[in-house]
């Protein structure tokens, strides 16, 4: 068969897989430094694309007047990755998007550095901004990355707020609640240790 004697439901089948083909996913081992935050970026960009959103989580420096010395990361890695070809696959589903990319670090990650990174590029900044920040709350909720906030007096692991919405058992996540005092993600819980 000849290109475009396809019918046109296959056609587009194939073109969700070029697209995701394009599509930059990195689980980054410990010891491999940094992020490299503009080979991302430059992943993304394309010449149709009017919009460029980017996120970029850091491990700040105190959190409920702690200090912060470091966030250390662990993960099912394969997994981690299937997971998140497929949250970019539902993002590309739900916004018209030229290209994507995300990074996670695993390891320490010390104050003031990036451990997670998404890009997403778009004909219009809207797409570009709302599949950003899809694909960062998915990523919270539900690929298998666990992290341990370590302070200058102590540790503790960590549950994101969107992840217990998601696995609390009740029929639709709760609203997060109200932005305080310059915060936006709500609370974070703390993980009893027996």
């Amino acid at each position: 068969m000849a290109a475009g004697d396809f019918p046109p439901a296959e056609e587009a089948t194939a073109a969700a897989a070029a697209k995701e083909e394009e599509d930059l996913i990195e689980i980054v081992e410990e010891g491999s430094g940094r992020l490299d935050i503009a080979r991302y970026v430059d992943h993304v960009r394309d010449l149709s694309a009017g919009a460029i959103a980017t996120f970029e989580g850091t491990t700040r420096d105190h959190f409920a007047g702690r200090r912060v010395v470091e966030l250390r990361y662990e993960a099912y890695a394969a997994m981690a990755r299937r997971r998140l070809a497929g949250i970019l696959r539902e993002a590309r589903s739900r916004h018209a998007l030229r290209r994507l990319a995300v990074a996670h670090r695993l390891g320490p990650v010390p104050a003031g550095e990036a451990s997670v990174f998404v890009a997403a590029s778009a004909t219009h900044r809207a797409d570009a901004m709302e599949a950003c920040r899809y694909v960062i709350d998915e990523l919270k909720a539900s690929v298998p990355i666990w992290k341990k906030e370590v302070y200058d007096d102590g540790e503790v692991w960590k549950e994101n707020r969107e992840f217990l919405d998601r696995h609390s058992g009740a029929a639709a996540p709760a609203p997060a609640p109200a932005a305080k005092a310059g915060g936006c993600c709500g609370s974070k819980v703390r993980v009893q240790e027996a």
